[in-house]
C-alpha cells in the first residue's frame, strides 16, 4: 500500500494526513505530498517524516496515489503527473463527480478506485462511500479508508453522486444547522455566548447518543417529544410542510446534480 503520493494536501488531504497519524496507519516517512500550496497537517507530516514537494523522480515509488485535488484542477495533476509515476501504482480518488473511467485514462489505464470521504477522517469518526470495478483498488481503497471510520461500499458508481449529496457534502448542513440554532436562541432572548454552548453541545451530545445507543433516529426523536409539549411544538414547524424532509431532500439532489456536473 505504501509509499503512499498524495496529490494535494488541502482541507481533505490535511484530514487523511492527521487521521492516519492518529490511527498509527500509515508512517509519515511513507507519505509522499505534492501540493504547491500545503497545509499545517502536511506540513506537520513533512516535519515527522513525509517528503513535501520532492523531486519528480521520487513519484515512482509510490504505490497508491491519492488524488485530492478539487475537481476542476484533477485534468491538469494527472497531465502534469501520470508520467512519473509506476505502471502497477493504484489511484484512489476523492474528487467528486470525476467517473473511474475518465481517471483511468488520464492516468495511463491505471487502476482506479474512488472514495467520498468527509473531513471526521482526522479524528477517526469519518464515514466513506467507496465504489470500484477493480477488486485490488477497491481493498486499496477500503485498507486506507478502515482506520479512519466507516466505509460504505456501493456497487454502482453512479451512486456515488447520491452518496455525495448525503454524505460528502452533508457535514455543511450539520453546520449550517446549528448556526441557524444557535441565531434563533438569540433571536429568542439568550446571550450570544449561552446560546453557542446550548447549540453545540446539544447537538454533539444528540449524535454521540445516536451513534452509541444504536437506537433509531425516529425512535429517539419520539423519546423526548411529550405529546402537547415544547418540542411538539417546534416540531410542527420542523417536520411541517416546506420543513426539513423536503428542505434535505432538495439539498441532496442539488448536491447529488452537481457532483454530476463537475464530473462532466
Amino acid at each position: 500500500m505504501t509509499p503512499i503520493l498524495m496529490l494535494g494536501a488541502g482541507r481533505m488531504g490535511g484530514a487523511l494526513i492527521e487521521g492516519w497519524r492518529r490511527a498509527g496507519a500509515v508512517a509519515p516517512d511513507q507519505l509522499i505530498l505534492r501540493d504547491p500550496y500545503p497545509t499545517p497537517d502536511a506540513q506537520a507530516a513533512a516535519a515527522a517524516g513525509a517528503r513535501l514537494n520532492p523531486d519528480d523522480r521520487v513519484l515512482a515509488e509510490a504505490a497508491t496515489v491519492v488524488l485530492a485535488v478539487k475537481p476542476q484542477l484533477w485534468r491538469e495533476t494527472a497531465a502534469e503527473t501520470a508520467a512519473l509515476l509506476a505502471p502497477d501504482a493504484i489511484i484512489v480518488s476523492v474528487a467528486a463527480g470525476v467517473t473511474c473511467a475518465d481517471i483511468s485514462q488520464a492516468f495511463g489505464g491505471r487502476r482506479v478506485a474512488r472514495v467520498m470521504p468527509t473531513t471526521a477522517a482526522a479524528i477517526g469518526q469519518g464515514v466513506a462511500s467507496l465504489y470500484a470495478a477493480d477488486p485490488v483498488a477497491r481493498a486499496r481503497a477500503r485498507s486506507l479508508f478502515a482506520p479512519l471510520g466507516a466505509v460504505v461500499d456501493l456497487d454502482d458508481e453512479e451512486l456515488l453522486h447520491a452518496a455525495t449529496g448525503v454524505s460528502g457534502s452533508a457535514p455543511a448542513y450539520f453546520y449550517a444547522f446549528v448556526e441557524a440554532l444557535e441565531a434563533g436562541g438569540v433571536a429568542a432572548g439568550l446571550p450570544e455566548a449561552a446560546a453557542r454552548t446550548l447549540a453545540r453541545a446539544t447537538m454533539a451530545g444528540a449524535a454521540a447518543l445516536m451513534t452509541q445507543s444504536g437506537v433509531e433516529p425516529s425512535e429517539l426523536r419520539r423519546q423526548v417529544t411529550s405529546p402537547n409539549g415544547t418540542t411538539e411544538a417546534a416540531l410542527k414547524i420542523l417536520m411541517g410542510e416546506g420543513g426539513l424532509g423536503p428542505l434535505l431532500s432538495d439539498a441532496v439532489a442539488a448536491a447529488s446534480r452537481r457532483s454530476k456536473e463537475l464530473g462532466g
